[in-house]
């Protein structure tokens, strides 16, 4: 593409160690130390970590038991929902205040159509400062003329990063890096691609077109290319996209007997069923996730006919999933989710798709 026209330039912006941060605010005589953000469970993983902890390699999602093993004088803290919340809440309402375009990805993340400000990163490191001084908050921010590239570019320089990086930029200075740095490109798809020789995205650019659709089918392998060479399409949406709710169980014991598994499996249908009514919405795809005790994750769909969130079709659906799959070992976590979310139409009025629903996640990537 050749314009005279100035780049689009999106900002991503991105609370350093966001439930930390708030705990660490009303907690100051723990600031420096290894702080972890976990539930107390013998299943319970960790939320969050300060820089501190994640020196000693503790991590998002990994299980508590290990972050204990890894960082044992780690300060320990309940998470706190409700209040992370209320602060992201607060943070978003600074940054509707700078920017009009604003979507939000997360409770402590956002990225920001830049266009039409004066001078957008004078704007962007104003709102930091608010944001520091309103909530004690930290943040990082990439700028870039696309949302992937703003996006790696506020991760390349965390905590208190300010990355500002044009697509050719961000080509030479993750030349080296490996392909699952960019999002959407996982670690299976990650592994198939250093199989074949690719193991940094500056070899990943330079693959042909064809051997990766090849290997990966047409729309992935053209995706993979385009990824690699920071190219991006997606626009940013103040709209919030909702395209499936899901319920999802992990058990403090493993649990085997086929007869609990489908009682679970049929309570959380039951939740999500009646949150899917409360919002009116309805989904023609039903799937369900089981993790087994040796954390293989295994997922089944089925699309049925009709949009519905009819809790007997929805179990049922779920139900006969389970039971084609019949888990082989006893099961650690169970899910079920509808996804193709529909707004359910008042009467007489004709149905329409939640704002997004038909959109796919603009950096999201099958693997």
């Amino acid at each position: 593409m050749t314009s005279s026209a100035p780049a689009p330039q999106v900002a991503h912006l991105d609370a350093d160690a966001f439930y930390v941060s708030i705990e660490l605010g009303r907690r100051p005589e723990l600031r420096g130390k290894p702080v972890v953000v976990s539930g107390s469970g013998p299943r319970a993983v960790v939320t969050t970590a300060s820089y501190e902890a994640r020196r000693y390699g503790v991590g998002s999602a990994m299980p508590a038991s290990r972050a204990r093993r890894l960082c044992p004088q780690a300060v320990f803290l309940a998470p706190d929902f409700t209040t992370y919340r209320d602060v992201s809440a607060r943070m978003m309402k600074l940054v509707r205040a700078t920017v009009e375009r604003v979507e939000v990805v997360g409770l402590d993340e956002a990225y920001l159509d830049l266009e039409g400000l004066f001078s957008p990163r004078a704007a962007m490191r104003r709102l930091l400062a608010e944001i520091k001084s309103e909530l004690g908050l930290t943040c990082s921010v990439g700028i870039g003329p696309n949302k992937l590239v703003a996006k790696v570019a506020s991760d390349a320089e965390k905590p208190a990063g300010f990355v500002v990086l044009s697509r050719e930029q961000a080509c030479t200075r993750f030349a080296g890096h490996p392909p699952s740095l960019v999002p959407g490109i996982g670690p299976k798809t990650a592994a198939r691609l250093a199989q074949m020789g690719y193991a940094t995205l500056g070899q990943l650019a330079s693959a042909p077109e064809a051997l990766l659709a090849e290997r990966f089918g047409p729309n992935l392998g053209r995706e993979l290319s385009r990824r690699a060479r920071f190219e991006h399409d997606g626009s940013v949406s103040s709209a919030r996209k909702v395209v499936s709710e899901s319920r999802e169980r992990t058990f403090d014991t493993d649990i085997a007997d086929p007869a609990e598994m489908r009682s679970v499996m049929r309570e959380m249908a039951l939740s999500l069923c009646a949150s899917l009514e409360r919002h009116r919405r309805r989904g023609r795809t039903i799937a369900i996730k089981v993790r087994l005790d040796d954390w293989t994750t295994v997922t089944r769909a089925r699309t049925v006919a009709a949009a519905t969130c009819d809790p007997d079709v929805v179990a049922a659906e779920a139900l006969r999933l389970l039971a084609e799959y019949a888990p082989p070992r006893p099961v650690r976590l169970l899910g079920v989710r509808v996804a193709g979310l529909q707004c359910a139409p008042a009467d007489g009025e004709p149905q329409l798709a939640a704002p997004g629903a038909l959109e796919a996640d603009q950096l999201a990537l099958p693997v």
